[in-house]
Order: structure tokens, then C-alpha cells, then sequence
């Protein structure tokens, strides 16, 4: 049977929102809760969360969810590239089907992962890019096919753009008419502006 994964970056430092993302309220749980709980109601079959900085404060979050598991990315100071491929390693030998990429730090809602999701499986592209107002966004979704592209990329030449631009042919893009696709998480003032938009 066809499946999807869900990758959940959440190994990063917050440095600039000057306190831990993952732990910030959205919409009455804590927002590394919030994005489980979306992308397996959105379609994902299970979710692999990779954690870094501070991840024993984070681990409660998960543990005892179903579908859910994480792993441990200690280089994570090097760059987003590693926590990718560190989630990539906690597959094992099951290679889904679809792929999908998120940060912790891009608050979606289940709407916008199972409608990327249809669009996905419903045309076969090797990637579905959700874009709003012409600009792309995320989660991105990954034809299980590139699983083996997806594990060598590298910080040098910008993580998985590199292999978004191997494969323009291969990638369909949707317009979702939803902002909350280029949603990203870094500062005060962009969390308080998303949070306003969402409520």
C-alpha cells in the first residue's frame, strides 16, 4: 500500500524568535504538537521528526503519539542539509512513496497538507511545490523516487533547491490560494502577525 512520510525539522537553535519555536503556542498546543497532529490528518501515514538543540525538552511533545517517531540529528549546527538527510537515515529500509518536507517553524493547516497532497498523488509529478500568488511555499512534497537525489544533498548548493532544479520538468506547482503557505516562523513579529492571520 502506498505511503506517505512526513519530515518534521525541528533540530534548529530559534535564534532569532529568542526563544525555542517548537514550544511556542498555536492554537492551544504547542506548534511541534499543532504540525504532527496536521500533516497525519492531512494524508501522512506517519511522522519523522528530527530534533537538535534542546531536544529533551521537546521529546515529551512526541512520545506516546501514534504514527509518530523522531530522531536525533547532533550535527545539526551545520546546516539544514543535515537534519534532512538525518531524517531521511531514520526511514530505514521503507521507502515511501511521497516524501514531505516541513520545518517546525511553518505552521499549516490539515486543509493545505491534504490538498497538496491530492494534487500530488492525482498528477504524478516527482515534486509538488504549494505556491501562493505565484510565490512557492511549503511542505513540499517528493516522489519516493528522488529518496536516493534527496539523501546527497548538500549546504553548498542549497539543500533540496538543487534537486528542485534538477527536476523543473518534474515539478508541478499549485497555487493554493492560502498565505499561510509562505508562513515562516522566524521572528517575534512574524509569530504574532501569523497568529493574528490564523485566528
Amino acid at each position: 500500500m502506498p505511503e506517505t512520510v512526513a519530515i518534521l525539522l525541528a533540530a534548529g537553535e530559534s535564534r532569532r524568535m529568542g526563544e525555542l519555536k517548537a514550544l511556542l503556542p498555536w492554537q492551544g498546543q504547542s506548534l511541534i504538537a499543532h504540525q504532527v497532529s496536521v500533516l497525519l490528518a492531512g494524508g501522512a501515514d506517519r511522522v519523522v521528526v528530527v530534533l537538535g538543540h534542546r531536544h529533551e525538552e521537546l521529546r515529551p511533545e512526541l512520545e506516546g503519539k501514534p504514527h509518530v517517531e523522531w530522531t536525533l540529528n547532533p550535527d545539526y549546527l551545520q546546516g539544514k542539509t543535515t537534519s534532512i538527510k538525518a531524517g531521511f537515515r531514520a526511514l530505514g529500509n521503507r521507502a515511501p512513496d511521497c516524501l514531505l518536507l516541513l520545518n517546525v517553524d511553518q505552521p499549516r493547516s490539515a486543509e493545505t497538507v491534504r490538498d497538496l497532497l491530492q494534487h500530488h498523488r492525482s498528477n504524478g509529478p516527482l515534486i509538488t511545490i504549494p505556491s501562493f500568488k505565484g510565490k512557492g511555499g511549503h511542505p513540499v512534497a517528493f516522489d519516493g523516487a528522488l529518496l536516493g537525489e534527496l539523501e546527497n544533498i548538500r549546504e553548498e548548493t542549497q539543500g533540496i533547491r538543487e534537486v528542485v532544479r534538477r527536476h523543473q520538468e518534474g515539478t508541478l506547482r499549485v497555487e493554493m490560494g492560502r498565505e499561510e503557505v509562505l508562513w515562516d516562523l522566524n521572528t517575534p513579529e512574524q509569530y504574532r502577525a501569523a497568529l493574528e492571520q490564523s485566528s
